[in-house]
């Protein structure tokens, strides 16, 4: 597993429930190993870890971080996500290996960020979802191995073309 983590800024419990439910759904099914929310959230971890529990994989959420020092004292590359930023396409070559914080937002995002991070990256120039970006970026970024992996979990959904199947792993 890469040593990739997503820190998510501005989250608010009452307005953000079910954006940042699926932030940290999405990067825990697309490789990331954990996920930092800069607001106290105590359902959110306990709704996300519930699903690790049940689906497998090691994913960790940490609620009520203080995301400057987080952001600040990260050793390895910043990768900011925005609007603004420099095109996907352009930007994934130019990031090392090692560790790397994502950094979604909620709401605007301090300037601190964008001069913290060592890439500000677009996907596309225009304005939608978060959930979004952070999905495009891991999944390009993974060249799609965070969709290819198993994670061994109490429960495995089986793909097929028609119907739901769902099997119950006993250890």
């Amino acid at each position: 597993m890469l040593d990739l983590w997503i820190m998510r800024l501005g989250h608010r419990p009452s307005r953000d429930k079910r954006v940042t439910t699926h932030v940290a759904l999405s990067a825990r099914a697309l490789g990331a190993k954990g996920i930092l929310v800069s607001t106290k959230d105590g359902p959110l971890e306990t709704n996300i870890r519930s699903v690790v529990e049940r689906f497998g994989g090691d994913f960790a959420i940490e609620t009520g971080i203080d995301w400057r020092r987080r952001l600040m004292d990260f050793e390895g590359t910043v990768v900011h996500l925005t609007m603004y930023g420099m095109h996907i396409d352009d930007a994934i070559p130019k990031i090392p290996e090692g560790p790397l914080l994502v950094v979604v937002g909620a709401e605007k995002v301090p300037a601190e960020v964008y001069q913290r991070a060592d890439l500000n990256v677009a996907v596309g120039n225009q304005p939608h979802s978060e959930i979004a970006a952070m999905a495009i970026f891991l999944d390009r970024f993974t060249d799609g191995e965070g969709l290819r992996r198993q994670m061994e979990g109490k429960l495995r959904i089986v793909p097929n073309e028609r119907g739901k199947t769902v099997v119950e792993i006993s250890r």
